[in-house]
C-alpha cells in the first residue's frame, strides 16, 4: 500500500482525506492517506522523513512556501506563485507543484475567464486568480476594501510586470459599475458563520453572466443564491477543492476521472460540509 499525506498546521477538520480516498477508490486503488500536522518550527526536522515515507504530499497553510527549499525541482505552476501545495516524491526526485490554479481553471467557464472578469479581493487566492485571469487574456477589475489598497497596488504592479498587455484596474467594492462575464468572490465574505453576508450588491450580481465563489462552507453562499435567483450560473469552492485534488492524482499516478466521477465526489463532499462543518 502506497502512502500519501496532507501536511500543514493546524490541520483541524479537513476534507482532504475523504476527497483523496474517494479518488483512489474511483481509480480502483486502496492507498493510505493521512493527516500529518507539522508545526513550523519542526518542519526542517520532520518534513524530510515524511518525504522519504510517502509517494505524494499535499501541503497547506503555513507551509506552502516553506517547503520550497526541500524540493529538487519546481514545476512552472509552483514557481509562478512561489507556492507548493502538491509534492511528487517518486522517480528519485522531489518535485513541487501548485494545483490550486488548475483547480480554479477547471471550475470556471474558460471563455468567460478570457473576457470581462470582476474579482472581489486580492489576498492569497485573489492574487492567484487575478494572475490566472491575466494569463488568459481577461479584462480584469479587482474590487477591494480601503484597507487592501496597498496590497492591490502591489498585485496590479506584479501583473503589469509579468503580462505587459494585461488590462487590470482596481475599484472599491461600493463603486463597482458595468457588466461582467464572470464575477469571482475571492474574499471570505459570506463564509460560515457569517452566511448572511454578500461581498457585492444585488445590482452588481444582476450585471454578471457567471458567478464563482471560492467559499465552500456554506456550499451555497448568499452570493450564489442571489445569482441563482436571477438565472445566473453559479459554482462554489468545493469544485475547486476537488479538482485541485484530481490534478494531484494525475501528477502522482497518471490517473484520470470521468466528469460523472468528479461530480459525484463534489456532491458527496458538499453533503458532508453541510452536515458536519457547522
Amino acid at each position: 500500500m502506497k502512502k500519501y499525506a496532507l501536511t500543514g498546521h493546524p490541520l483541524g477538520h479537513s476534507m482532504s482525506p475523504f476527497i483523496h480516498e474517494k479518488l483512489f477508490q474511483a481509480s480502483g486503488k486502496n492507498e493510505e492517506y493521512s493527516l500529518v500536522d507539522i508545526a513550523p518550527e519542526n518542519l526542517e526536522a520532520e518534513l524530510p522523513k515524511l518525504l522519504a515515507e510517502t509517494e505524494g504530499i499535499n501541503v497547506t497553510i503555513p507551509h506552502k512556501s516553506a517547503v520550497i527549499p526541500f524540493m529538487d525541482k519546481l514545476d512552472e505552476s509552483a514557481a509562478r506563485y512561489n507556492s507548493v501545495n502538491c509534492i511528487n516524491c517518486r522517480d528519485g526526485e522531489i518535485v513541487g507543484y501548485n494545483t490550486d490554479c488548475d483547480g480554479f481553471l477547471r471550475s470556471v467557464p474558460r471563455e468567460a475567464l478570457s473576457s470581462k472578469v470582476l474579482i472581489i479581493g486580492c489576498g492569497g487566492v485573489g492574487r492567484m486568480i487575478a494572475i490566472e485571469a491575466a494569463r488568459h487574456g481577461a479584462d480584469i477589475t479587482i474590487a477591494i476594501i480601503p484597507e487592501a489598497a496597498e496590497m492591490a497596488k502591489v498585485l496590479v504592479d506584479e501583473i503589469a510586470e509579468r503580462y505587459s498587455e494585461a488590462s487590470v484596474k482596481t475599484v472599491m467594492t461600493d463603486s463597482i459599475s458595468g457588466e461582467f462575464d464572470l464575477l469571482i468572490n475571492a474574499s471570505p465574505v459570506g463564509m460560515y458563520p457569517k452566511t448572511d453576508e454578500c461581498p457585492v450588491t444585488e445590482e452588481v450580481i444582476k450585471n454578471c453572466k457567471n458567478v464563482f465563489d471560492v467559499i465552500y462552507n456554506p456550499s451555497e453562499t448568499k452570493l450564489m443564491k442571489t445569482a441563482a435567483a436571477y438565472g445566473i450560473p453559479a459554482a462554489g469552492g468545493m469544485s475547486m477543492l476537488v479538482l485541485q485534488a484530481v490534478v494531484a492524482h494525475e501528477i502522482w499516478d497518471g490517473d484520470s476521472y470521468t466528469p460523472e466521477q468528479i461530480g459525484s465526489i463534489i456532491k458527496e463532499a458538499t453533503e458532508i460540509v453541510d452536515r458536519d462543518f457547522k
